[in-house]
């Protein structure tokens, strides 16, 4: 090993565990207005949702390896929806925690992002990311997935290794600030669905015949998680 690489790797090392100055609060509030900006207006949400349903799935997925199931492939369609297969036992605790990480992995990652970004962690934050949409693309089963993962992991490896501290931070804040905001919606509209007569197969409904526990109760669960996630984070994010 060249002296070169054998300065890079520590300083490589170094730049992911350590820590990173804090924004500015405009910067802060200015990311907050930006997802907001893309997770209110109808139109711009039918484009932005594509990456909570990345994160909807990824939940799905990673929840059904550590349950021991076989993760067998995800699917994500252009309409914003999403499919993750499994094998295993139909069945069971591991079946119900894989059924129920789908609405609730926006909005915990969200809040795990903001944790990281409090402690002052932002390249770990780009990096960790980047590391699990890496592994996501290799259970992608289309095309139009593979697109989408390809695209949103390919921003978070520019940014990560070409954008200075302070695009970084800004990134990284407009980033958690849509899996918190944009992770409390979705189950508004899964709410209104099932109002209309809809959605009959949506995972709430999974999980009642699961578990006999009524799809409203599991429906004010995700409502819970993602409006404790948004607090709890926000407080993380504006420093309070």
């Amino acid at each position: 090993m060249d002296s070169t690489a054998a300065t890079a790797l520590p300083d490589l090392w170094d730049r992911l565990v350590g820590t990173q100055s804090d924004p500015d609060l405009w910067v802060v509030i200015a990311t907050m207005a930006a997802a907001l900006a893309v997770v209110v207006p109808h139109t711009l949400w039918r484009l932005s949702r594509n990456a909570i349903t990345i994160a909807h799935e990824g939940g799905h997925g990673l929840v059904a390896l550590l349950t021991g199931r076989q993760l067998t492939g995800i699917r994500l369609h252009s309409d914003t929806s999403g499919l993750t297969l499994s094998r295993g036992k139909p069945h069971g605790l591991g079946m119900i925690l894989t059924a129920a990480s789908g609405y609730t992995a926006p909005p915990l990652l969200g809040l795990g992002g903001a944790a990281l970004l409090g402690a002052g962690r932002i390249t770990l934050l780009l990096w960790l990311a980047t590391v699990l949409l890496v592994a996501m693309l290799v259970m992608i089963r289309n095309a139009y997935g593979v697109l989408t993962v390809v695209v949103t992991g390919g921003a978070f490896l520019l940014v990560s290794w070409l954008a200075d501290a302070q695009v970084q931070a800004a990134f990284a804040y407009a980033v958690v600030w849509f899996l918190l905001l944009g992770g409390v919606r979705p189950a508004f509209e899964l709410q209104a669905k099932r109002s209309r007569g809809g959605a009959g197969d949506s995972d709430a409904d999974q999980l009642s015949r699961l578990t006999h526990v009524p799809a409203g109760l599991w429906l004010f669960l995700f409502h819970a998680v993602s409006l404790c996630a948004l607090l709890g984070g926000g407080r993380w994010l504006l420093g309070l």
